[in-house]
């Protein structure tokens, strides 16, 4: 069996753990729902736990370290999660550190929507391309910025928290505390606000059909959009639009060569897009205008891979600057000397 990557990505919701060999094929995953109230020792004891799992259904698998991404803000660089809010009890956490004294492995950290990037640009959508943008509009807005074959981390890696632009002075507040971020009115969990304001329980419209009357969700727009209703074709065109004005900020900011749009609800992404291009053909100067804007390829093994590549690809394009590691996990385990790599079995 080739060399592989223990890979974990760690969510407020959902944590999965993966086997990920270079080609960024997946040869085993786990997952399970995150403990995310109950701190992060918890959380970290679930992490040992599944790598644990996928170690034993694989013996002969000879794991040459762990790509790890989770929600920010953190410093990659560090190892540190400083204090995720989808992460209850996360304080400045030496993720780097603990993971690889329990495993005696080289660790490597990395913000989600950041790995999510690498993993498009290496193995997905990106394949090719110098730049990219990647944008996941989900319950909010992430992304990761892939620029001269690097990710761009910014002071102690913060940089690209795209979802806080300031995009207007008005509408809803963002769990950031400000109003106006792109967030706050062109994530999922805004399009289905909206659609929930514009109709009401038992109206008999077919948002609310959908929803069997209560909250509308993005994903009941997407599907009423495509059966023909005018009122989610509406809401699908006003999504569109903001999200164009997003997208054109990303494009005079980066110049990448192309952006990339993940998450929920880019299952609704050939209806945005007319709108989106329109938006961006409106807004954006001549010379960004021809800049494509495609749908990601890899779904939730973005991150995964993305992850793993940090690894796999170390000292190559598209890997992180190299991390603090504790002496012992660069001597192997025990302190022994040149211990590259792990065979379980």
């Amino acid at each position: 069996m080739s060399t592989l990557a223990l890979a974990f990505d760690l969510g407020g919701t959902e944590l999965r753990g993966a086997l990920v060999e270079r080609s960024g094929e997946v040869i085993a995953r786990t997952s399970e729902a995150t403990l995310a109230g109950a701190g992060s020792e918890a959380v970290i004891g679930q992490i040992i736990a599944l790598a644990g799992r996928l170690l034993n259904e694989h013996p002969q698998a000879k794991v040459i370290g762990i790509g790890m991404c989770a929600p920010g803000p953190l410093d990659p660089k560090a190892g540190i999660v400083i204090g995720p809010p989808t992460l209850a009890g996360w304080h400045n956490v030496p993720l780097i550190d603990i993971l690889s004294r329990q495993f005696g492995l080289p660790v490597r950290l990395e913000n989600d929507a950041n790995a999510a990037a690498l993993g498009e640009w290496r193995f997905g959508a990106g394949r090719g391309a110098g730049s990219l943008v990647f944008v996941t509009v989900s319950t909010g807005i992430g992304g990761g910025v892939v620029a001269d074959g690097h990710i761009y981390h910014g002071r102690r890696g913060l940089a690209a928290e795209i979802g806080h632009m300031t995009i207007t002075g008005e509408g809803d507040r963002c769990f950031c505390g400000n109003v106006g971020c792109f967030e706050a009115v062109a994530s999922g969990t805004a399009l289905g606000r909206r659609a929930t304001r514009l109709t009401a329980p038992g109206d008999g419209s077919k948002l609310r059909h959908l929803s069997k009357d209560g909250n509308v969700s993005a994903r009941h727009v997407v599907e009423a959009a495509r059966a023909g209703d005018a009122a989610a074709r509406e809401l699908i065109e006003e999504e569109a639009r903001w999200l164009g004005i997003g997208f054109t900020n990303l494009l005079h900011l980066y110049s990448p060569d192309l952006i990339v749009m993940g998450g929920g609800l880019a299952n609704g992404f050939d209806l945005l897009a007319p709108s989106i291009r329109a938006t961006i053909d409106e807004r954006a100067m001549q010379a960004y205008r021809d800049v494509p804007v495609v749908p990601a390829e890899l779904g939730d093994r973005a991150g995964l891979v993305g992850a793993a590549s940090l690894i796999l690809w170390e000292g190559e394009p598209g890997t992180a600057l190299a991390m603090v590691q504790d002496e012992e996990t660069k001597n192997g385990a025990g302190g022994q000397p040149d211990a590259p790599e792990a065979s379980h079995g």
